[in-house]
């Protein structure tokens, strides 16, 4: 049974926080799109998918049973507008001299070992669009059918002209303009096909080198990269469902594409909340591997990169990027992650002293009221800042009752226990760092940079380098700097 809350979601589509009633009560169906997987996962695409595992995790806490659905997508499409250039699956195979598959499955791996080091909960279901490639193929014929889509020398478009004119509003989601678009749409080779330059591919015609293929009604060829989505949300969700998510950049022309796709095919939109993340900056700039103002997760947990002092755990990651709302810029600095590690860790200590506090025979803090606000900050757009400032007074309020400035009863403390785990736990997804295993790592590596800090002062440079490449084959690096030799796993 859900809990009585008020939660409320700001609605993209309209432009206003609303309060959330799913269309089937106690249920709750989710999409979110899921990665490109031709290369290791972007900094930036783990911050959404952290936002919406924290939007799943809430739901759940309040009592939803949520089906979770976020796509792989494995199928090649192309680097620009979905009509030209050379897709990035098989640029990436090419290069490496792999199969396009061989891409897929290493990416996806990779994709699945980092969202698992940040504590992400698996999505209900994971669909590839390589596996519903007869259900988009359906969905064209359908859009066909209707008039809203047709045929052009092996491909199939989406009339967009065509779909305003039957009363719907292509640019609803992202407040453009129809006639806008037309009139500044840029001349791209190959829209001699389209009967209007902004019309989208539902299906291209393979070109000779295409290696990623197959067949269809029209020709031998692929779907367009907005067709999965729209397909496999459906299919699992129902053709109108509750919620669906993505990063800002999708909002257009990927997420306004779906909802004309869905009405084109349906008749009716196709979700009820629109969710988008903002920005992950770094510096205070973009990321870009053209500026090499660029890290990628692994090289910020390891510390193996020119631009941090040091690596940072998982969970002191996830914990600063929810000291931002998931609707802010946020902006990744050294600076940053040293503070967010010590504020990490002063939540964690508190949170670690409450099962040896002395209990009173009346409590002199008010633990109902606390939890209350805990709720009503997670209500308000699942705003996580907020609700880590409110458990930031918990740790105070956590410290007073150990230095005997307040007191708790037994069952107040019990409730204390109960709560702080499941925000911090449940709903935040931070779990502890083992200090005590890393103390005596810790320890033993310092004994051994000492020993090759001791070679290298006696030029030993082959005992010096062995102890290197050694711990290197072990997983573990030595970076020197200017404030001596620090070690990453």
């Amino acid at each position: 049974m859900v809990e009585k809350h008020n939660l409320k979601i700001y609605n993209t589509i309209s432009g206003e926080k609303e309060k959330f009633e799913s269309i089937t009560p106690d249920f709750v169906g989710m999409y979110v799109c899921g990665p490109t997987v031709y290369s290791n996962v972007h900094l930036g695409n783990v911050r959404t998918f952290l936002s919406f595992d924290i939007v799943f995790r809430y739901l759940k806490h309040l009592g939803y049973k949520v089906r979770y659905v976020r796509n792989i997508t494995d199928v090649g499409h192309l680097e620009s507008d979905g009509d030209t250039g050379e897709d990035k699956i098989s640029k990436k195979a090419r290069l490496a001299q792999l199969e396009p598959m061989e891409i897929v499955q290493k990416y996806t791996n990779d994709f699945h070992q980092v969202l698992q080091q940040f504590n992400a909960i698996p999505p209900s279901v994971e669909p590839t669009a390589t596996g519903h490639l007869i259900e988009q193929i359906e969905w064209i014929k359908k859009l066909i059918n209707n008039g809203f889509a047709y045929e052009s020398n092996g491909s199939v478009y989406f009339d967009v002209k065509k779909y305003n004119e039957e009363g719907h509003n292509y640019g609803e989601l992202s407040n453009r303009d129809i006639d806008e678009l037309m009139a500044n749409s840029r001349e791209l080779d190959g829209q001699q096909e389209k009967k209007n330059p902004q019309d989208f591919a539902l299906w291209k015609k393979a070109a000779p080198e295409h290696i990623m293929r197959w067949p269809s009604p029209w020709s031998d060829g692929f779907p367009g990269w907005h067709l999965e989505c729209s397909v496999m949300s459906t299919k699992y969700l129902g053709e109108r469902f509750d919620i669906h998510g993505g990063g800002m950049d999708l909002k257009f022309p990927h997420h306004e594409c779906e909802i004309a796709q869905a009405k084109g095919a349906n008749g009716e939109a196709p979700v009820n909340y629109w969710m988008h993340t903002n920005m992950l900056i770094m510096n205070g700039q973009k990321m870009s591997k053209s500026t090499g103002n660029i890290v990628n997760p692994r090289e910020l947990i390891s510390g193996e990169n020119d631009i941090f002092e040091k690596g940072f755990d998982p969970m002191v990651l996830r914990f600063f990027m929810s000291q931002a709302h998931y609707r802010s810029v946020l902006d990744l600095s050294n600076d940053a992650l040293v503070a967010s590690e010590k504020g990490f860790n002063r939540l964690m200590d508190a949170y670690g002293l409450i099962d040896n506090l002395s209990v009173s025979d009346e409590s002199s803090v008010d633990i109902q009221s606390w939890v209350a606000t805990c709720h009503e900050k997670m209500d308000d757009d699942f705003n996580t800042p907020m609700l880590i400032a409110q458990l930031f007074e918990g740790a105070k309020m956590i410290q007073l009752i150990q230095d005997g400035k307040e007191s708790i009863n037994e069952h107040d403390k019990a409730i204390l226990k109960i709560r702080m785990k499941e925000f911090i736990e449940d709903v935040l997804g931070l779990k502890p760092i083992s200090t005590d295993k890393n103390d005596k790592l810790d320890t033993a590596m310092q004994l051994i940079i000492d020993l090759r800090n001791s070679a290298r002062e006696n030029k030993d440079w082959s005992t010096s380098d062995q102890i290197r490449d050694q711990l290197a084959a072990g997983g573990i690096t030595l970076k020197d700097g200017k404030d001596g030799t620090s070690y990453t796993i």
